[in-house]
């Protein structure tokens, strides 16, 4: 392949690379579409090379873009064992161990020989790495697992029933990745077999494989609190940029009308206390950073897994607590700030101005505190990702607390 590079495109070569491998790191950037449109004016051979040597993550992200024809010739030209483990990945839920699957290999049978295996697994390497060696019953159940070292040593007539660890760690095809990474997280194991309910060994998924997949999902959360998709990459087209981002921002301007609301309820209020004016940023401001704090710690104890039970109860207590501490904190300098600046304007209600800012400072704390550790927990309850556009409604909440109490307790003291 002899591809110029381009914006968004495939780059050229760079000396040492074959053309799969240089295809397989391009692909690798480019979100899911993008990538079956540059794949599918290739040959079959090479786009099979370039699945070899990708996330197979990535791969079936990938597959379902590509268009019926060649997919189909993909799947025809492709050893079976390999594409029947991409259509079976096809089924398991997004963010599972299932989607990260490969086909198992260097799978015996209890009453095998060593030497049998051994022959088998001499010509297996020529093509493909080998960490372990499984072994299976007749009816795929894993019963077994044998490493190279202990192949190399035992003798060449024992069978491998009776040479095999037979203790053997699993993770299930359905099991988040997330719960899947903190079973591993001790273990560390190069490859880890996976079987299903009934313990038949449907695949194998490498360590490496799950961490580059966790890692990614990692990055791609501070995105989507914002409304920007997993999918967009540097290379993804303006247009395509454009047709993920802009409905978010749609959304942002609908919700924002519902804050421009609360303050043109109050615009008698602010027509006559211009001064009121100069402090709706500091607290929109300050209550917006408080509950972006509480959004953190929430998102960051959901990916962890460390929200069980009534620890839900708790976080929101915590962060109700933490706003007003830090609400009265933060209040008593802005009380300060809009006193002093009251006074310079000669305004005798300079007092109740200041106290006016500290309690709604906070009173907006609190309540963006408890936003930020409720929203993202309700997304979770209606089945959407904690972090979809969780800061779109977080700055809602913030903007109509902040602004609401402010120039509510302004009407009501003052005027």
């Amino acid at each position: 392949m002899n591809a110029t590079s381009t914006s968004g495109g495939v780059g050229a070569i760079p000396e040492g690379l074959t053309s799969a491998e240089q295809l397989a790191f391009d692909i690798a950037r480019m979100g899911p579409p993008e990538a079956a449109a540059a794949l599918a004016g290739q040959s079959e051979d090479l786009v099979l090379e370039t699945f070899l040597r990708l996330n197979p993550a990535i791969v079936g992200d990938i597959i379902p873009e590509l268009p019926d024809g060649f997919r189909e010739r993909l799947y025809a030209t492709g050893p079976s064992a390999v594409t029947r483990q991409w259509a079976l990945n096809q089924g398991y839920p997004e963010d599972s161990v299932g989607r990260l699957l490969e086909p198992p290999i260097a799978v015996f049978r209890p009453h095998h020989s060593v030497a049998h295996a051994t022959a088998r697994v001499r010509q297996m390497v020529k093509k493909i790495l080998i960490t372990y060696c499984y072994v299976t019953e007749d009816d795929g159940r894993l019963v077994g697992v044998i490493t190279m070292r202990d192949l190399l040593v035992a003798d060449e007539h024992a069978l491998l029933g009776d040479v095999m660890l037979k203790e053997v760690f699993h993770l299930r095809p359905t099991t988040p990745l997330m719960e899947a990474m903190r079973e591993v997280l001790h273990r560390h194991y190069p490859v880890y077999p996976v079987c299903d309910e009934a313990g038949r060994l449907v695949g194998l998924v490498r360590g490496r494989v799950m961490f580059e997949e966790q890692a990614f999902e990692i990055s791609a959360q501070a995105g989507r609190m914002v409304g920007v998709d997993k999918e967009e990459r540097l290379v993804t087209p303006w247009f395509r940029s454009l047709l993920l981002r802009h409905p978010w921002l749609q959304l942002n301007l609908l919700t924002a009308f519902v804050a421009a609301a609360v303050v043109g309820a109050f615009q008698r209020t602010l027509d006559e206390m211009v001064i009121l004016a100069l402090f709706l940023p500091v607290l929109a401001g300050q209550s917006g950073n408080t509950g972006c704090q509480a959004l953190a710690v929430t998102l960051r104890g959901m990916t962890l897994g460390e929200l069980k039970g009534g620890s839900a109860r708790h976080l929101v207590s915590k962060e109700a607590a933490l706003g007003g501490v830090n609400g009265a904190l933060v209040g008593l300098t802005a009380g300060l700030g809009m006193f002093l600046v009251a006074t310079l304007q000669a305004n005798q209600d300079a007092l109740s101005l200041a106290a006016i800012v500290g309690v709604a400072m906070v009173g907006s704390c609190v309540v963006s505190g408890v936003s930020g550790a409720l929203i993202p927990l309700a997304l979770r309850r209606v089945g959407a990702d904690p972090a979809t556009a969780s800061s779109i409604f977080l700055t809602t909440a913030t903007d109509v607390a902040s602004m609401g109490l402010f120039l509510g307790l302004a009407t009501l003291l003052l005027m």
